[in-house]
């Protein structure tokens, strides 16, 4: 290793051991009505024909009855006109932090969807932007200082692709102070639960401590950093799994394999500190958007996919549609309604979401019980693990391959009465046992 990597390595772990003995945030902290919750994240335009809140409102009952316990809205702020891409433009391109989208209804109406969800014994979390703004947000001629500069005095968008918004300055303290305002205010005003953070990395985890220090005094909240770095549960409860996600798909498509997949699992346990909630996920908005569908992207292992986001630590994601099979990329600029159907995937999610709701060994964080991964005789196309905590355990078996494999599992582990989760038929192993697999199938199995 170089000298100079050597120092910046040192300097790195210094900088965040020093945030660390300054703040105990969220990592040791998180609601306790989070710990055994699934996230659904809700594309309000194209959720209904009509992409209000109130049309939405029509939906509840269903995702209650489906086990939902999160709901996070897709940013729910006014859009910029200036440089605006599409017709209705992006909601990451905000021109007001303390107003909502017309489109999509008024603040009366998004406070009453607000309570519903809480009625029903939900909570809601909002997309937040704090990178960029939109060209002709308020703060553009209130506060021209908010915003990065070029050499010759012109705003500069973030990134260069991103024409339609304009990067925020973090070495400005008077944008923290605003920023933080705003979060304050759906908070205290709209009751809400917490946020999910855009592009979180792309600002200093200072501020985002100092942030959840003020939004801590208010009441308890749940913060997801979309990022994937382990500092970010200085602030954050829950950041994105990236890694495993890109995986799903390369095993999919043949590129990688099992093996790997229990490699970054490991890697992941070890990286993280032990109360970080991770977040798995087969689609959102991003990717359904721009890299493909479920269908396009994971094929026949689509559903297995599904099934092990929910099995591994800790939290999992479902897109807006995704209950229904959706099996086209939503414009993001547009109005794109999905379209509502019956499908395997609704009674799907439903099991799976009751399973972990009940089972203490799926919760989340450090309530969850710690994955023991099985011997195979096929370690290159299965994976095979229990999770245990309590009275509770699970046995899960998935074939990564497009193959029909059989293997053997043994070990301690596996000694147990199980019933079979998805056909209710109640089996006795010993530590040895043989399993067929269908290709892209699984076996899961739940302490009688």
């Amino acid at each position: 290793m170089r000298p100079l990597l050597k120092s910046t390595i040192f300097l790195f772990l210094l900088n965040t051991a020093v945030l660390y003995s300054q703040y105990q945030g969220s990592i040791n902290s998180s609601p306790d009505w989070s710990y055994n919750k699934t996230i659904y994240e809700v594309n309000t335009r194209q959720f209904t024909a009509e992409g209000t809140f109130e049309a939405f409102e029509k939906h509840l009952p269903r995702l209650k009855e489906m086990g939902v316990g999160i709901l996070w809205l897709m940013p729910i702020h006014p859009i910029g006109e200036k440089n605006r891409k599409g017709t209705l433009g992006s909601y990451y391109s905000v021109k007001d932090y303390k107003a909502v989208n017309p489109e999509f209804g008024t603040l009366k109406e998004f406070k009453a969807l607000v309570d519903k969800i809480h009625n029903m014994g939900m909570y809601v979390i909002i997309d937040w932007v704090a990178n960029h703004t939109a060209w002709d947000n308020v703060w553009v001629e209130e506060h021209p200082d908010f915003y990065t500069k070029d050499s010759s005095g012109n705003m500069i968008p973030s990134v260069p692709d991103w024409t339609d918004v304009a990067d925020l300055n973090y070495e400005n303290k008077e944008l923290w102070a605003a920023m933080i305002d705003a979060l304050k205010f759906w908070v205290e005003e709209y009751d809400i639960d917490g946020y999910r953070c855009d592009v979180a990395g792309m600002m200093p985890i200072e501020f985002w401590i100092e942030a959840r220090k003020e939004l801590d005094k208010i009441k308890p909240l749940f913060m997801l950093a979309e990022w994937d770095t382990p500092e970010m549960h200085l602030a954050f409860d829950m950041t994105y799994d990236w890694d495993t996600h890109k995986l799903m798909n390369a095993i999919a498509k043949g590129e990688k394999t099992a093996e790997d997949m229990l490699n970054n699992l490991n890697d992941d346990k070890n990286s993280y500190p032990e109360k970080a909630f991770r977040m798995n996920f087969t689609s959102n908005h991003d990717e359904n958007t721009w890299n493909g569908t479920v269908s396009e992207r994971l094929g026949s292992a689509a559903e297995l996919f599904a099934v092990f986001s929910f099995l591994i630590p800790d939290m999992s994601l479902i897109y807006t549609g995704q209950e229904a099979g959706l099996n086209k990329r939503l414009a993001f600029f547009d109005k794109d309604e999905v379209e509502w159907k019956e499908n395997k995937f609704q009674k799907l999610y439903s099991h799976l979401i009751k399973l972990k709701n009940n089972n203490d060994a799926l919760q989340n964080g450090e309530r969850g019980g710690k994955i023991t991964w099985a011997n195979n005789t096929d370690k290159k196309n299965i994976l095979a693990f229990t999770r245990t905590k309590n009275r509770d355990k699970i046995l899960a078996i998935f074939n990564f391959s497009d193959e029909k494999i059989e293997i053997e599992l043994d070990g301690e582990m596996i000694n147990e009465t199980y019933k079979n989760y998805f056909t209710g038929k109640e089996e006795t192993f010993s530590n040895k046992e043989k399993f067929n697999l269908e290709p892209w199938k699984f076996k899961v199995f739940v302490k009688k």
